[in-house]
């Protein structure tokens, strides 16, 4: 344990900061449920001298060319955004998401999903990792600093934007950065085991439907059932998930060379019918298709569909019926955050001071909102959190002695920052 006072205040305040995330996680912020956390979150900013707003996101986003594919209306929906100090030095943009991807209460959950429970050291819960854990940490080294370096901000100006749809679109992070909310940099307290993370994959996601000919059960002979037709189908979406990773083998993307299969095809949903008795009309699958990041939104939906035209073509039925496809969600560049810049070189000594070595610089298989910073915006951006345990899955969980690990280097972070 470091003994500095900035430290011990950090100390003082971890049941603070943990039993904020217990507020955040009992509310089940998924896709158009968020206002409940995100009031949670703006009460803490207002009392950190935070000006407060809630920045609703455009009906029309969606035209945007960097926009994803919205899935729902975003009436009574929004982004808190916080800023504070006057502005006139450096600036400096924390962004996170709020949303999180849906738990089935009655699946193996040990106990329910949006029920923060703490076991051996780890804060179980939906969103607890995936990223309310990072909100925890940044909230706990604002309040260290300010018990111990008053005044720390300077003339600096510090933004907060706790976006929606990070999940499946980013349009929430968008809007805020179409609004002007942005900074001379951006760290995104998105869980990284405490690595700084720099670099993610595209992604596109895929709607495939797939027609049938429906009928009573009794005379499904004369009917066509689109479920037979998955398989072969999602045999297909593999056979093209392994030659593009092939292809990445023989041509790595330095960004991702240290990964050896990182563009994934996963198939996230199967849905037809609506009576056990009926031949369904219609099958759809929902496909996640992560693809380098030389390739467009729209390059990438071309080629999965001339995937799934060849294997329609070989199918009778789906030849004369074939399968249509439509984007649906994410439309995401993959990004790459060249690491020699003064954001990357003072989270890493901030963490040097804390941990007494440098942290690994890392990529992943997957995006976050820093993309939109890095490619558009012009705003170096990494993410940096605490280490978890089985996001998006059963019993996901952050670590809380991370939570603090992660203040720490949050806080000296941000107090050298502003310092110059």
């Amino acid at each position: 344990m470091l003994a500095t006072p900035l430290d011990r205040a950090i100390d003082e305040r971890l049941a603070r900061a943990v039993e904020v995330l217990e507020r955040l996680v009992a509310q089940p912020s998924t896709v158009g449920q968020e206002q409940g956390a995100q009031e949670v979150l703006a009460g803490e900013l207002e009392q950190l001298g935070f000006d407060v707003t809630r920045l609703g996101i455009p009906e029309d986003i969606g035209s945007d060319p960097l926009a994803g594919v919205p899935r729902q209306s975003y009436a009574g929906r929004y982004d808190i955004v916080g800023t504070r100090g006057a502005g006139g030095g450096r600036s400096l943009l924390i962004n996170g998401h709020m949303d999180v991807v849906p738990a089935d209460e009655h699946g193996p959950w040990t106990t329910p999903p949006f029920q923060p429970t703490i076991v051996d050291g780890w804060l179980h819960g939906r969103g607890a990792g995936d990223m309310k854990g990072g909100f925890a940490a940044g909230l706990l080294a604002l309040w260290a600093l300010d018990a111990v370096e008053p005044g720390w901000l300077g003339d600096g100006r510090l933004g907060w934007v706790a976006a929606i749809e990070e999940e499946y679109t980013g349009n929430g992070t968008l809007a805020a950065a179409r609004a002007g909310h942005v900074a001379d940099a951006a760290l995104l307290l998105e869980p990284t085991e405490l690595d700084i993370l720099l670099a993610g994959i595209g992604i596109i996601w895929v709607e495939i439907e797939i027609p049938g000919r429906a009928a009573h059960a009794e005379a499904a002979g004369g009917a066509v059932n689109p479920i037979l037709s998955v398989p072969g189908l999602i045999a297909a979406l593999h056979t093209f998930e392994d030659e593009v990773n092939a292809a990445h083998i023989a041509d790595p993307d330095p960004a991702f060379a240290a990964i050896a299969h990182p563009y994934n095809v996963s198939v996230g949903t199967i849905g037809a019918g609506d009576w056990i008795s009926s031949v369904p009309p219609v099958a759809r699958l929902g496909v996640r298709v992560g693809h380098p990041r030389s390739w467009t939104s729209d390059e990438a939906f071309e080629r999965v569909a001339a995937a799934v035209r060849t294997a329609a073509a070989a199918d009778p039925w789906l030849a004369e019926h074939p399968p249509v496809l439509r984007m649906n969600g994410f439309r995401a560049e993959g990004y790459a955050q060249d690491p020699n810049t003064a954001l990357v070189r003072a989270i890493t000594a901030a963490h040097h001071e804390v941990h007494g070595a440098a942290p690994a610089l890392v990529s992943m298989g997957s995006t976050t909102d820093a993309r939109f910073y890095v490619n558009r915006f012009g705003v170096p951006a990494a993410a940096y959190g605490p280490r978890t345990k089985n996001m998006h899955g059963t019993d996901e969980a952050v670590e809380i002695a991370s939570i603090a690990e992660c203040a720490r280097v949050v806080a000296r972070l941000l107090r050298d920052w502003f310092a110059r």
